[in-house]
């Protein structure tokens, strides 16, 4: 769904993305510490749009009709034609408008994937050659859960006793122990982690760490270059699945190789089975929809402002397609209901 964004400034299909987004977290969210992010993000989303659209005002330079009409202040002839305020257009508010939802849309469906996804589950399974660096993750990722519950401790101990009434006093007795006590917390997970073996690493020679180290790198900037060149209209078509292709194989022979010095076993491994490939081939039809539309239906895509957005069928079926996790994925298990 975010990829389907980055491709569009079209106003209706970024808000149909957003309201799908919504009713797949609504319907699939459990009651875990992390699945209340969403209105944060919702939150993150409207103060893009805003800004984008003051940014529009305070920079203006988009002809069209005037609706309100500023003044402009002068600025120096080096700025390069940069002016602030003037005429206010319509074309020119439309066009913020459009931008922030784009960028918006992008933001709210990480949102929906930091407030769905279970990160322990998601880190249990990353590849044996970033094993290490999971197990630091898995201990980064507890540490705000496990300083809401010490807020909430340590605010119910304080109600119980009196104490120093001053706004600082209250703060230096709230901070300190919630601090020691989510930081005690963190590192008796990390000793615990330690004790049954989570990040031991076997002997691997300098060439052979050598070898890793540069097709891991050679495979990220092939990556980055290949999505870069998927997103960009002006690249060449030839480019980016040479690119992507590239970075790809170098990243897998690197993983494969790097993992070769990890020896661990998987206890109840995550099974797929068919709500899991759901909502993966949802997904990948999603973004594939969302670049058909934004390289062979421009008009649709990217809207002129100055005229009413257009709705092709094929793009909006790839906005209600996006809402089959909705009804696809399993039903969360929800702690007091395990109780």
């Amino acid at each position: 769904m975010a990829a389907y964004a980055s491709f569009t400034t079209n106003p209706w299909l970024l808000l149909g993305l957003m309201a799908v987004a919504g009713l797949v977290v609504s319907a699939r969210r459990s009651d875990q510490p992390w699945a209340g992010a969403f209105g944060l993000y919702l939150g993150v989303a409207v103060v893009i749009v805003v800004i984008r659209v003051l940014f529009r005002v305070l920079l203006g330079g988009v002809p069209g009709h005037v609706l309100v009409n500023l003044p402009t202040v002068p600025l120096p002839s080096w700025v390069l034609g940069i002016r602030l305020l003037g005429p206010v257009t319509r074309e020119a508010l439309l066009t913020g408008l459009y931008d922030g939802l784009r960028l918006a849309t992008i933001i709210v469906c990480l949102g929906a994937v930091n407030a769905l996804a279970n990160p322990k589950r998601l880190l249990r399974s990353v590849p044996a050659a970033l094993y290490e660096v999971g197990t630091a993750l898995v201990v980064a990722v507890t540490v705000l859960p496990q300083l809401a519950d010490s807020v909430r401790r340590v605010r119910a101990a304080q109600a119980l006793r009196a104490g120093d009434s001053r706004r600082i006093g209250r703060l230096r007795r709230f901070l300190v122990p919630v601090l020691e006590d989510a930081l005690e917390r963190s590192l008796a997970l990390a000793a615990g982690m330690d004790t049954r073996g989570y990040g031991r690493a076997g002997t691997l020679s300098a060439r052979a760490r050598r070898t890793t180290s540069t097709l891991m790198l050679v495979g990220l900037v092939g990556l980055a270059a290949g999505v870069y060149a998927v997103l960009d209209p002006t690249t060449p078509g030839w480019l980016a699945p040479l690119m992507l292709a590239g970075g790809l194989g170098a990243a897998v022979a690197g993983l494969r190789l790097a993992g070769r010095r990890v020896q661990r076993s998987v206890y109840r491994p995550d099974p797929w089975r068919w709500p899991e490939l759901a909502v993966v081939a949802t997904g990948v039809v999603v973004g594939m929809v969302g670049w058909w539309a934004g390289h062979h239906d421009v008009a649709v895509a990217y809207p002129d402002p100055a005229a009413a957005p257009e709705v092709s069928l094929l793009a909006l079926a790839g906005v209600v397609l996006a809402a089959v996790p909705a009804l696809a994925a399993p039903q969360p298990l929800l702690l007091g209901a395990a109780a």
